[in-house]
């Protein structure tokens, strides 16, 4: 049985020739042509994502943090940015390789098979640190059981930290993680929202400020 892949490339001439290679190579490729906002139900069911970045609709790096919302499926980011910094960042999105373009097609099939031979990453929907519980797939945070409202860069905060419980992560990284450079702005942004998530959070000490460095899920989450 072939197995799924979903390619996304809006260069109609390009994205032809990588979808007949990868047919040619016993792949059952789905193609799109512009980007698109991800939930959980618009993911095909694919074992495989080749993302581009500069595409019509959405961009490439906001549908990746789309799909690591809620989907552990390999993404092989194949863009012709080629700078240091797009790479880390798609990297850090949760992107599993990235290819520049031009390229050589046998190298992208193999890459894809490379990826495709290791194991899936599995993961719970809802991750529980102390008094906090985030279910990733309902996007919803509770404390004590209590559920807190949250918007969307609050909650990727939030998220970040409890993935790496006890760990200080620096807010240069939080906001590269969770903030838009182009439309959210920088680290002072990410304190303006920290602040509004701790009174949220009430009296439950939960985000400790790590000075000099950044921010913690903090003791109070083990309470």
């Amino acid at each position: 049985m072939s197995r799924r892949l979903l390619i996304v490339e809006d260069d109609e001439e390009l994205g032809a020739q990588i979808v007949a290679r990868l047919r040619a190579a016993g792949f059952e490729p789905t193609w799109w042509k512009e980007g698109r906002r991800l939930t959980q139900d618009e993911l095909p069911k694919v074992e495989l994502v080749v993302l581009d970045l500069m595409l019509p609709g959405t961009y490439g790096m906001d549908m990746l943090k789309d799909l690591r919302e809620h989907s552990e499926v390999p993404v092989l980011v194949l863009s012709a940015r080629n700078d240091t910094a797009d790479k880390v960042r798609a990297l850090k999105l949760g992107a599993d390789d990235y290819m520049t373009k031009p390229f050589w097609p046998e190298e992208l099939v193999e890459r894809v098979r490379a990826r495709l031979r290791r194991p899936k990453l599995e993961r719970s929907d809802v991750l529980e640190v102390g008094i906090l519980r985030i279910d990733r797939a309902r996007r919803e945070v509770s404390v004590r059981g209590e559920r807190v409202e949250v918007t969307r860069v609050e909650f990727d905060f939030l998220l970040a930290l409890a993935e790496r419980p006890g760990e200080a992560v620096t807010r240069r990284w939080l906001a590269e993680r969770v903030l838009d450079p182009d439309r959210n702005g920088d680290e002072r942004t990410l304190d303006v929202h920290v602040s509004r998530l701790r009174k949220k959070l009430g009296r439950e000490a939960i985000v400790e400020t790590v000075w000099g460095i950044g921010y913690r899920l903090a003791a109070g989450a083990d309470r």
